[in-house]
């Protein structure tokens, strides 16, 4: 196993601009294609004659491997050749098969404490700094639906807001937003499921991003709330107002009565005012969705840089997604503060593969089409990629879904691997600003949080201009190195914390993302 964090260098120089083939490790036995590979093009590369072509972003066998060999990316094993395979010959789902792999877990072996920037010297945004000592890098006002049957009077409310010129004279309000779900009601109170659904609206009703809140429900669901208030100690007040359907008059009285509840919290929340804030404020939501090939060569590990920098600065990185981290959890359980931490990390795996049974799946049924078609075979190959996003920090602490997040530093959340699913449960849990690693083109905002998208390869990036936010590809090309992409994402983070507008949010995108987590039977 590595001794180091995935944090693979991308060569550099004139040579590596135009090098077909990327090796991450000495120990691997395949490559991956930096450009796609035509034999008729390219007979010969690296000294091995290429049989077939190799689309960029896929692998390339760069000795023999017979059959149930195991198959080296990153220095680890990512599948079993499934077939014999010839040196120069396209290693893919054809040819490549997941077997268990026997991981050794040695707690706490990497755990070392990141030099901290001193206080004085760390970096800054401008924030708003709420009653509770957290700080936003936004100032939305939320409209909460307890359940499925009050969205409709929810997003009215916001739709009334969102005509021009609404909001005009609250110019430090970010904007009304309906906050809406599928679940809330037919539902044990008992289980997990009601303890997620409740955890994500409180999150979201109690988040630094916010500055108001509304909360609506029908008057009959299953998630009452003053049962929801009660079970995560709010009470109602100047920035916390409540209706029912059904106590209002119905949907129309509810709509009116919501529209003169926000105007009359609007002028407190546009008192609000940036000022000054330390690095340390923020909380910093790891993401990646539509991976490729590239993902965990280029944009994963940049942003581990760019994380790894937030923690040295006082921050915290979350990173998500237990799916797909899966075959990858011994890099991280060295990396654990504590046996307790580490421990905890595999009681969220064994809990998966319960689950996973539960709905007779897998946890290999990632990854999905378009990871595929982008170069990456199995869940091992994808996990390995994914966890380069944590950096090379300690991990403090694991979170079950939208648990608060209260260590600082790197830690972790039990998430799906499904986007919106867990960002839901990251942005609950606290965090600030997203950054979003995609090789395919992913194109979601997560209003109240603002979305950095960062593409993995520079034909995307230039294919999806009004999207993407950032082109890690030069890594790619060895134009830049991980080192100065994640600088340069470190710097992006700070001003879109700061106020500056992503991409997703000069678009006004992010309205469809708050999704939270249905576990469970719904009767």
């Amino acid at each position: 196993m590595l001794d180091k964090p995935l944090t693979p260098a991308a060569p550099t120089g004139p040579a590596a601009a135009v090098a077909p083939l990327i090796r991450l490790h000495a120990d691997d036995n395949v490559a991956i294609a930096r450009i796609t590979i035509d034999p008729a093009a390219i007979p010969v590369t690296g000294g091995i004659a290429v049989l077939e072509r190799i689309t960029q972003g896929h692998k390339l066998a760069l000795t023999a491997i017979p059959a149930g060999a195991p198959v080296l990316k990153y220095g680890q094993v990512i599948g079993f050749a499934s077939a014999d395979i010839a040196a120069g010959a396209h290693v893919h789902t054809h040819n490549l098969a997941m077997a268990d792999v026997d991981l050794v877990h040695e707690f706490c072996a990497g755990a070392e404490e990141p030099a901290f920037v001193p206080e004085a010297e760390r970096a800054t945004f401008m924030g708003y700094a709420r009653p509770d000592g957290r700080v936003g890098t936004r100032n939305y006002l939320a409209i909460v639906s307890s359940v499925n049957c009050s969205a409709t009077v929810a997003k009215a409310v916001a739709a009334h807001f969102a005509v021009p010129g609404r909001l005009d004279a609250f110019p430090q309000v970010d904007g009304v937003i309906a906050l809406t779900h599928g679940g809330g009601c037919a539902l044990n109170t008992q289980e997990e499921g009601y303890r997620y659904l409740t955890r994500v609206l409180a999150g979201y009703a109690t988040h630094p991003n916010v500055g108001a809140v509304l909360m609506i429900g029908l008057g009959c669901e299953t998630n009452q709330i003053p049962l929801l208030l009660k079970r995560h100690g709010l009470s109602e007040g100047e920035a916390l107002r409540t209706l029912v359907i059904q106590t209002e008059g119905g949907t129309r009285a509810t709509i009116a009565a919501g529209i003169e509840a926000v105007e009359a919290m609007l002028p407190a929340m546009n008192a609000a005012r940036r000022t000054p804030q330390s690095a340390a404020h923020l909380t910093l939501a790891l993401e990646c969705g539509g991976s490729d090939g590239y993902s965990g060569i280029s944009a994963n590990p940049a942003l581990g840089y760019a994380s790894d920098l937030l923690v040295r600065h006082g921050g915290t990185a979350v990173l998500a997604e237990t799916p797909e981290i899966y075959g990858a959890e011994h890099l991280l359980t060295r990396r654990a503060a504590s046996p307790a931490v580490a421990r905890k990390l595999l009681e969220r795996i064994e809990w998966w593969r319960d689950y996973a049974a539960r709905g007779k799946a897998e946890l290999n049924n990632n990854p999905s089409h378009g990871n595929k078609a982008g170069g990456l075979t199995t869940i091992l190959e994808k996990s390995l990629g994914a966890v380069a996003k944590g950096g090379a920090s300690r991990l403090n602490a694991v979170y079950e879904y939208a648990e608060p997040i209260d260590a600082k530093g790197f830690v972790f959340m039990d998430t799906p691997g499904y986007d919106p699913v867990a960002v839901t449960g990251q942005v609950a849990g606290g965090c600030t600003v997203i950054c979003f690693t995609t090789g395919r083109g992913s194109v979601s905002g997560f209003k109240p949080a603002p979305s950095l998208k960062l593409a993995t390869n520079t034909p995307m990036f230039e294919r999806m201009r009004d999207d993407m936010d950032i082109d890690c590809g030069p890594i790619v090309t060895g134009t830049e190195t991980i080192a100065e992409v994640g600088e340069r994402i470190f710097a992006a983070i700070l001003a879109a914390a700061s106020g500056e507008k992503t991409l997703s949010e000069i678009h006004d995108y992010g309205d469809n993302e708050f999704v939270p987590w249905q576990v469970g039977a719904v009767m």
